[in-house]
């Protein structure tokens, strides 16, 4: 039997997730995710899809844009803005030290990072801020950052769609193992990150003991 305060919050955010301004919460809630807020937009969409399943694909489309539209945002924090706002914004999320290991990804795998990691519950701000930092091409940074977004919103979206009901009849009879199961997947999704390219090298690939280096500090 789930805990009162669970349920209680369950149905709350239920409620606003219906609400029919709702879309215009997750497109700001997927903007500012991607380059500062640090609550990920994954349940909200979630829960407005199973408040209305035949609007999830719609709901999906509204949170890939708005967030690649952010990640712009968060590219040019990385880009300009790193000694001021990006390094306030880095320690204030607690991602200090994952984030030379976040260059060093990006400079040795560039498109591939951003997709795989994208793709995943690790915090996409990490990787906007990244990109900017490290001066990774704009084009590549957009497509990548597209793909990744439409790949993890639009597979919630469809899949929302097609098995709408029996997926909320199951969330609201499990809620408590689903809300763990995110918990594991944000989980897995940071060791993807820090795993990436893990089997080069004898200590934990080609990135172990990335040290941030500032390009504008670089000479050529």
């Amino acid at each position: 039997m789930l805990m009162k305060p669970l349920r209680g919050l369950y149905d709350w955010t239920m409620d606003k997730a219906a609400h029919p301004h709702a879309v215009w919460w997750l497109a700001f809630f997927c903007f500012v995710e991607s380059s500062f807020f640090p609550i990920p937009p994954h349940p909200l969409l979630g829960l407005m899809c199973l408040a209305e399943p035949k609007k999830a694909v719609k709901f999906a489309a509204v949170a890939t844009l708005s967030s690649v539209a952010g990640a712009l945002l968060g590219y040019a924090i990385g880009w300009g803005l790193y000694d001021t706002v990006g390094v306030w914004l880095i320690s204030t999320l607690g991602l200090t030290e994952a984030f030379p290991i976040a260059a060093c990804h990006l400079r040795e795998y560039d498109f591939e990072a951003i997709l795989i990691a994208g793709a995943t519950p690790v915090p996409f701000k990490l990787l906007t801020i990244t990109a900017g930092f490290v001066s990774m091409n704009l084009v590549t940074f957009v497509l990548s950052s597209f793909f990744a977004r439409a790949l993890i919103f639009m597979t919630v979206g469809i899949l929302f769609r097609v098995f709408g009901a029996p997926i909320k009849n199951v969330i609201e009879k499990y809620l408590g193992l689903v809300t763990t199961g995110f918990v594991v997947l944000v989980v897995g999704g940071v060791l993807v990150l820090t795993q990436l390219g893990g089997s080069e090298g004898e200590e934990g690939g080609v990135c172990s003991g990335a040290e941030v280096v500032n390009p504008a500090a670089t000479p050529g």
